[in-house]
């Protein structure tokens, strides 16, 4: 519907009455943001899918299918809901460009260590060296998409999230919901995602090189807290407040 207002309308607004339903405005979208994300989003389905099966040496792989399926197609709605809904928060997400030169070397590492991940999965499902069971696949599956639905979450409580470490004009301490309990639950959420993924692809191999991410997020949260304490007003008191980064009444 997005797409046929704006081809239709060529930027002006449509506005659809019914005496059943209150008055709805489309308005035209973003062409450039969604050409961006669609590319991106395209890009990361191609190489993640020769990550995973040129190792394997098979599209019979079940378990890279099932693993791109959950998770590409949420990652697909919710960049359609977030380009109807907050656009700008889209823009933010889709700028991996970091300002800070110790977080380009965390993204680096991660970059390495995510590479590593999914070709080791490959190879061991292709050699059978040490393959898990179906169940366990499975349970990682849906912990994936509960930890997807948090992550969901928090996009919806805090709508300054940037995958870049920065502090935004007119920006404050969000504490409320999730952001009460610890003071990063995205990462909180994103480090469960990634922990699952090898999981998901049968391979505890993969798993044991997943586990250095987290050192990685560990550091890159300490300079990102850094930061905010420098340049937000108000975040050294919501420290005092939230005792917890990731995990509560552990760290």
């Amino acid at each position: 519907m997005r797409i046929f207002s704006d081809f239709c309308s060529q930027n002006q607004i449509f506005t659809f009455k019914s005496p059943k339903f209150t008055e709805l405005k489309l308005k035209p979208m973003n062409t450039n943001l969604f050409l961006q994300s669609l590319t991106k989003f395209l890009l990361g389905v191609i190489i993640l899918g020769l990550l995973i099966f040129l190792p394997a040496g098979s599209f019979h792989y079940w378990q890279g299918w099932l693993l791109m399926g959950i998770l590409f197609v949420p990652m697909f709605i919710a960049g359609l809901v977030m380009m109807v809904k907050n656009p700008e928060l889209l823009r933010k997400r889709l700028n991996a460009k970091e300002q800070e030169k110790e977080q380009k070397t965390v993204v680096a590492l991660s970059g390495v260590l995510f590479i590593a991940t999914f070709v080791v999965a490959g190879l061991n499902w292709r050699f059978q060296w040490c393959v898990l069971p179906n169940w366990a696949v499975w349970v990682s599956a849906a912990l994936f998409l509960v930890c997807y639905l948090l992550y969901a979450e928090v996009l919806r409580e805090n709508t300054y999230l940037s995958r870049t470490i920065e502090v935004q004009e007119h920006q404050k301490v969000v504490d409320t919901g999730l952001y009460g309990v610890v003071r990063h639950p995205m990462y909180m959420a994103t480090t469960i995602l990634f922990l699952m993924m090898p999981l998901v692809l049968a391979s505890p191999i993969s798993f044991a090189i997943m586990l250095l991410y987290i050192p990685l997020i560990a550091k890159r949260i300490r300079n990102e807290e850094a930061v905010l304490e420098q340049g937000l007003e108000g975040y050294s008191e919501y420290k005092q407040r939230v005792k917890y980064r990731i995990l509560p009444f552990i760290w």
